[in-house]
């Protein structure tokens, strides 16, 4: 059995209450970037949301459109009444920094962007990258991405992708760095009966990482075992490091 760790990033981690549980088990989510037009991710998202029912509240943001859905659209977040756990961001590569900063401002806790057009195109994107981080290092945001599928927790009912279909609830954790592999391996659970009790894609690993995420979900009595489809490591030394006690 592991003894406890004396590392002292671990242990700042471990003081905290669940640091990454608005991205999980939200209570108020806004998607920015929501649309009515068909086959887009924004209104991919909001549908998801919508018809997979977590127990929350979704706010759409547009400002072109007074409803989205049927629901009531914000012209920002700024302009959204209540607190704000999650925010899923849809919008065009060269807005987000900006749209982070007004996440922080208005004390959202999570975020995931899903929009690509980042590292994976060069220097510009690499640069927008950048000016995220530098917002970041100065706020209490999480945010998972850039360039993902998003994040599932099937046994909340919560679909923040913009995959079609909820995964079904069971006790494995599945963690993946490629968007295409998680439609491949969702496709192949509901075939096969194979439930989780969390399903995401993390993409370029911005910010959450390996390490947090084994973190959060080694507390998760629900969860009996964590499966990784992995393209690079990341932080190593925060990946290295296994849940005391808990995992073989």
């Amino acid at each position: 059995m592991l003894k406890p760790t004396t590392d002292p990033a671990y242990d700042i981690l471990r003081s905290q209450r669940q640091p990454l549980s608005a991205l999980f088990a939200p209570e108020a989510v806004a998607v920015i970037g929501a649309s009515d037009r068909p086959g887009s991710v924004g209104r991919t998202l909001l549908w998801n949301l919508i018809s997979n029912p977590f127990g929350g509240t979704v706010f759409p943001i547009n400002p072109k459109r007074r409803s989205v859905l049927g629901i009531r659209a914000y012209p920002s977040l700024q302009a959204v009444p209540e607190a704000v756990d999650l925010a899923i961001i849809a919008t065009p590569a060269v807005t987000v920094p900006g749209v982070i900063q007004a996440c922080i401002d208005h004390g959202v806790k999570g975020a995931i962007v899903i929009s690509a057009g980042f590292k994976e195109i060069g220097a510009e994107g690499i640069a927008l990258e950048q000016a995220i981080k530098a917002k970041l290092a100065h706020s209490s945001l999480r945010l998972i991405g850039p360039n993902c599928l998003g994040v599932m927790n099937p046994l909340q009912g919560l679909n923040a992708t913009f995959a079609s279909t909820l995964a079904r609830p069971g006790n494995v954790g599945f963690i993946s760095q490629s968007g295409a592999l998680c439609t491949a391996v969702l496709d192949w659970s509901l075939q096969e009966n194979v439930g989780f009790s969390a399903f995401l894609s993390i993409g370029s690993m911005l910010d959450v990482d390996w390490g947090d995420l084994i973190y959060y979900l080694g507390d998760d009595p629900r969860t009996r075992s964590i499966v990784i489809y992995m393209e690079s490591i990341g932080n190593a030394r925060s990946f290295s490091y296994r849940q005391p006690g808990k995992w073989p």
